[in-house]
């Protein structure tokens, strides 16, 4: 009668019993993974909330917000500014305002592709120095709106209660919804 080799050599006795053992590690790893799932979907779900919220922003807010600025603040500023310096200074800030505007909108226009895509759920690289170069140029913007232009403008269009009730009815008039005409 013949012993099996690994009868023979203790070493080599639990040499099968390895293999699940083995088995069993690989397993466990990946169901230890699996784990994380429930939370990389609230992060995944999250991410495309965010990706719709910032779409939204930049085609209902952003662009509309310039729009209102360039069409009737900037214009009414500098209608109601005094001759001189202060209409200079007014030009000035309105020029570096504008391009400003188009500079965070073309920023957008390189990001909003890959932001589509993660609003989609799908596999982009989304350029991190990007968004936040974007994300600093409109904070730095919003700032010197804050900070210098729009106390000028409250200054200037303040002089004289009509410019600033003529501001107010044109930014009504542009977002009321105007009635269907009939014939």
């Amino acid at each position: 009668m013949t012993t099996h080799p690994a009868a023979r050599d203790p070493g080599h006795a639990s040499e099968p019993l390895t293999g699940f053992s083995q088995c069993h590690l690989g397993i466990l790893s990946k169901l230890q993974a699996f784990e994380e799932l429930p939370a990389l979907q609230a992060a995944a779900a999250q991410a495309r909330t965010i990706a719709n919220d910032t779409l939204a922003l930049f085609h209902h807010a952003v662009y509309e917000h310039h729009a209102d600025e360039e069409r009737e603040l900037f214009p009414a500023v500098l209608r109601s500014a005094g001759r001189g310096r202060e209409a200079d200074e007014v030009q000035a800030m309105v020029q570096r305002l504008t391009a400003e505007h188009r500079q965070i909108e073309a920023m957008w226009k390189k990001l909003e592709p890959a932001v589509k895509a993660v609003a989609r759920s799908q596999s982009v690289d989304l350029d991190l120095d990007a968004v936040e170069k974007l994300v600093h140029a409109y904070s730095a913007h919003a700032r010197f709106e804050e900070e210098y232009f729009l106390p000028l403008a409250e200054t200037i269009l303040g002089r004289d209660g009509n410019h600033m009730e003529a501001l107010g009815l044109s930014l009504h008039l542009r977002h009321t919804p105007q009635p269907v005409g009939h014939i």
